[in-house]
């Protein structure tokens, strides 16, 4: 098979000219990317710099400004809401509960993109849940009501629906937000290895370079300026890159082989 014909092949998202914005603001112009099959993007940028915007415009949330993206090269307008939904995976910044439901009820929900109208849930859901709530530590508390959960539990909550939901691309807002370092770093280690085992795509925005530098292979950086840069994040996580993108001097430490970056 020809070389050109494999990288369409392993193609996810394709973003073609992509522009962003509110109002006069504009968060990124002229994006051109290529997300292939397998790999971890984070989205790095103080706060106010479009991370969630973006996030939201290649969820197919909010329209683009400029541009058109392609999801595993069929445009994603053209995608109807069921077909969206059995494709992307989509964790939102956190919103209280409004409704009564046991945490087995909400991590159901994950399925219902795969059911037809009317089909009730089989014993093949059913096992989904359990299994995503035991890999998110939550098997325990299957039937206890979502509102009394912790700002932690809940995360792990939605994280688990996004499991059974199946995705082929996760985009995640501030996924570790509330997580203790146990949770983030062991929730993080597994969405990484199941996304490369199974050749998904998993864009997400951070706020700790640390867990950047640990899990991502690529970047995408949202300057207060409005300019954008992505490529491998070996070649972006630097003092000098960082430290424009925060507006902050950053240092770099090496510290058995990892790097670590501290704020001064």
């Amino acid at each position: 098979m020809p070389a050109h014909a494999k990288q369409r092949l392993s193609e996810k998202l394709r973003a073609e000219q992509l522009g962003v914005g509110i109002g006069e603001r504009w968060f990124c112009r002229g994006l051109e990317q290529t997300f292939e099959a397998g790999q971890i993007w984070g989205v790095l940028g103080a706060n106010g710099t479009g991370k969630t915007t973006l996030l939201h415009t290649l969820a197919g949330l909010r329209q683009p400004q400029q541009g058109q993206l392609w999801i595993d090269g069929q445009p994603l307008t053209q995608l109807d809401s069921k077909n969206r939904a059995r494709q992307i995976g989509v964790l939102l910044q956190e919103a209280t509960p409004a409704f009564p439901a046991s945490v087995r009820e909400v991590a159901l929900q994950g399925r219902y993109p795969h059911l037809s109208p009317w089909q009730w849930e089989t014993p093949a859901d059913i096992e989904h849940v359990e299994k995503a709530l035991l890999q998110v530590g939550l098997a325990e508390l299957g039937d206890r009501d979502q509102q009394l959960l912790s700002g932690g539990e809940r995360q792990r909550l939605k994280i688990a629906s996004l499991l059974v939901q199946q995705p082929q691309l996760w985009l995640l807002d501030e996924p570790t937000n509330h997580l203790d370092l146990h949770h983030q770093v062991g929730l993080l280690h597994q969405l990484c290895a199941q996304v490369r085992e199974q050749q998904q795509l998993l864009i997400m925005s951070l706020h700790d370079l640390n867990l950047a530098a640990r899990f991502c292979d690529y970047l995408i950086l949202m300057h207060l300026d409005g300019t954008i840069q992505a490529g491998p994040a070996v070649q972006l996580l630097t003092e000098a890159v960082l430290s424009r993108l925060y507006g902050h001097p950053i240092q770099q430490v090496i510290d058995r082989g990892q790097s670590i970056f501290i704020p001064l």
